[in-house]
């Protein structure tokens, strides 16, 4: 299990990379590629009609300040849109319109459209996670998610989720930590 994960939670966290059939493919793929730095990465099968976070966590115990939602952001200049996955607690919202669309010198931003979202990611919506994303998309985390001991997360499908410390999901992603939230 991920380090300090409550032993009480009733869900069984198995290596991520023992059970690439519960990841959606490019997550699937981002784990299988990783040379031991997604080691302490792990997946557990959930319902997936309680993916939604407040479901989740009523329904399996997980602390809502344990849970991180991760949101894809267009930013948009001069008819071009960028692209970045946003990571905050679920107590917590992103700052799109401040922090968030300054970091991707945008004019306007917001939270992209969900079929967009789930065509360029390759993932389920409810279930998209920052591992695996394109390449060229800035991950950002928001500071409080760093310094959690473990986070629940997206597995890009709805049927489990990931767990790993704030710290993993930064060194996993090659992310951006910054103030995120309002």
């Amino acid at each position: 299990m991920p380090l300090d994960m409550p032993l009480d939670m009733p869900l069984d966290w198995v290596p991520a990379a023992d059970r690439l059939d519960l990841l959606a493919e490019p997550v699937a793929k981002a784990v299988a590629s990783a040379q031991g730095a997604r080691a302490d990465v792990r997946v557990a099968e959930i319902d997936p009609d309680l993916a939604d976070t407040a479901a989740f966590c009523e329904r399996y115990g997980v602390a809502m300040e344990d849970s991180a939602n991760c949101v894809i952001v267009a930013g948009k200049r001069g008819g071009e849109t960028r692209y970045a996955a946003v990571m905050v607690l679920a107590t917590d919202r992103a700052d799109v319109n401040g922090v968030i669309r300054r970091h991707l010198d945008a004019r306007k931003a917001s939270f992209a459209p969900q079929a967009d979202a789930v065509e360029m990611t390759g993932m389920e919506y409810g279930g998209i996670t920052p591992i695996g994303l394109p390449t060229e998309w800035p991950v950002l985390v928001d500071e409080n998610v760093t310094r959690r001991p473990f986070v629940v997360i997206g597995s890009g499908v709805r049927r489990s989720k990931l767990a790993l410390s704030g710290e993993a999901l930064v060194a996993a992603t090659g992310a951006e930590v910054l103030a995120l939230t309002i």
